[in-house]
């Protein structure tokens, strides 16, 4: 049959990850090329044990839930904004999605015309890109420097196309990993405040901060974009943000929290999307957080020391002889590496080539929305254990030293 698909599908992004993921089953194969944290640090006897109990303690819980999601994990997230965020937020405020990405797509849906201008960090994250695209938004890249995207290039954007949305990720951007400074925020806030321009703010990376800093003190040093703007109450921010990097993927269970009116409409899109993500999985996540067994502080806290030795022992692997010609900055926190390819090295071509040996990255060109970034990778230094970290960077380093060595 000839199917007659709608226009907008010629709009998603050909991407290899696709192909990357399913090589990834492929026995001794390496990744670095996904947003994917350490299997082996999930808190799997915990989340056992809350299972069991959820099942035997609340039937209940198998049933269909509220399309807003289950109201004792939204007041959960509000008492740990309250906690170590120093944010009041109120439950009717929060709506539960299948992860951050989800969040960004029904934003989109109640939001974005096709045609409307969005900013957008230059570079920035391929699934949040591709989400704007399906919907018909006029992507325009705003350009940022080690302290965040550039507050002159925002202004000059924002009233040349008087966009209604900006996306941003102040936290360890995806994939630079840049962290905003607290002047660069506020500037930021105040231009968009000024123009009525929505922000949307993920955070789904914020909590992996390295260097031994709490995270009381972290968001006392960086708040939020939605702190400074009264948590929601102005109305000028949507705050995103994931349990995926922090307990497990698999329970899918992301939030947005914002001004009420924009939640409820929101809402009404999740309804019609799934009627909503499964109460099966918050009932079980919010027991595991309520659980005498499990800190989720604790555990946050042990896979940052973790992460930040992964991240180490990458940036020492970049000083051997086959990358002596990258660059890159090494983040305060996240999950990825942002790194600079040696002069006419092309990241696509370097990927097919790095494929063959057994190791995958995600080329920069897919983290631009209208050409550019060929000249870096972002690696991934999470989900790799220490040995594979060892093994796929020395693969990719071969493929490397083959197209310096023709060249």
């Amino acid at each position: 049959m000839q199917y007659s698909f709608a226009e907008r599908t010629k709009a998603m992004l050909s991407s290899p990850i696709h192909f990357m993921r399913s090589l990834s089953t492929r026995e001794s194969f390496i990744s670095f090329a996904e947003e994917l944290p350490a299997e082996e640090l999930f808190p799997i006897s915990s989340l056992e044990a809350a299972a069991a109990a959820v099942i035997s303690k609340s039937p209940a819980a198998l049933q269909y839930g509220e399309p807003q999601g289950y109201l004792p994990l939204r007041e959960w997230l509000c008492k740990d904004f309250q906690e170590r965020k120093g944010t009041d937020v109120h439950a009717g405020q929060v709506l539960l999605t299948t992860g951050s990405q989800q969040a960004m797509d029904l934003l989109a849906r109640v939001y974005v015309e096709p045609g409307d201008p969005v900013l957008v960090e230059q570079p920035t994250a391929p699934g949040f890109l591709q989400i704007l695209k399906m919907q018909g938004a006029s992507i325009v890249p705003v350009e940022g420097d080690a302290e965040g995207i550039n507050p002159e290039r925002l202004l000059e954007e924002a009233e040349r196309l008087k966009p209604k949305l900006l996306l941003v990720s102040p936290n360890f951007t995806n994939p630079t990993g840049i962290l905003w400074s607290l002047v660069r925020r506020r500037e930021v806030l105040d231009i968009c405040k000024s123009r009525k321009i929505l922000i949307v703010e993920d955070n789904s990376y914020g909590d992996l901060h390295f260097g031994g800093i709490g995270a009381k003190a972290f968001y006392r040093e960086y708040p939020s974009l939605y702190s400074l703007d009264d948590a929601g109450n102005g109305g000028q921010v949507l705050h995103i943000g994931s349990f995926s990097k922090t307990v497990v993927p698999a329970l899918r269970t992301g939030w947005a929290a914002g001004n009420k009116k924009m939640i409820d409409t929101m809402v009404m899109a999740k309804q019609l999307a799934d009627w909503q993500s499964s109460h099966f999985n918050q009932c079980l996540l919010h027991y595991l957080l309520e659980s005498s067994t499990f800190n989720i502080h604790e555990h946050i806290r042990m896979l940052n020391r973790e992460y930040e030795t992964r991240l180490k022992l990458m940036t020492e692997l970049l000083k051997r002889p086959a990358w002596k010609h990258v660059s890159f900055e090494v983040p305060r926190g996240g999950m990825f590496l942002w790194v600079k390819l040696p002069d006419a090295l092309d990241g696509v071509a370097l990927l097919k080539c790095s494929l063959d040996k057994g190791a995958a990255f995600l080329p920069g060109s897919l983290c631009y929305p209208n050409g550019g970034g060929s000249g870096y990778i972002r690696l991934n230094f999470t989900h790799p254990g220490r040995d594979e970290l060892l093994l796929g960077m020395n693969l990719i380093g071969e493929a490397i030293s083959e197209f310096t060595a023709r060249s």
